[in-house]
């Protein structure tokens, strides 16, 4: 039994959505890594363009925070590759990448609040593109 021209509009249009979340949460997770990246380069770089306040309880140097943030930020660019030619593997690694950035960016709060709120906001919302993104509805209606 065939599909009815409406049905089939309908379940190109829901691709089509799908496919549209897929690449929204790519280009963020690029976005956000391309960033992490640039922390990573200033901190590794020079420990100079940092706010340093008081004592914090996670501290680390700077240098190794910039070791931290430029992995994570090559790592979530590699993975938006990814989503982006639609592996089913960049889904859950997006996911993964993004919750340990999260992570590392409230520890950084303290060193550089403005960069770690915006990547904190990029990172959640890849987390709910990716996670609201499922292809296999797309072909049901």
């Amino acid at each position: 039994m065939s599909a009815s021209p409406d049905q089939q509009a309908n379940s190109s249009a829901k691709q089509g959505f799908a496919f549209g979340i897929s690449i929204v949460a790519a280009a963020l997770l690029f976005v956000a890594g391309l960033v992490s990246v640039f922390q990573g380069i200033s901190a590794i770089a020079n420990d100079e363009l940092f706010v340093v306040g008081r004592n914090y309880v996670f501290e680390f140097d700077l240098t190794a925070w910039g070791w931290i943030h430029l992995i994570l930020g090559i790592a979530g660019i590699l993975i938006a590759g990814g989503l982006a030619v639609g592996a089913d593997w960049a889904r859950i690694a997006a996911i993964v990448i993004a919750s340990l950035s999260i992570i590392a960016q409230f520890l950084w709060l303290p060193y550089y609040p403005a960069w770690a709120i915006l990547i904190i906001v990029l990172d959640l919302i890849v987390i709910w593109a990716v996670s609201t993104w499922n292809p296999n509805n797309a072909y049901n209606l």
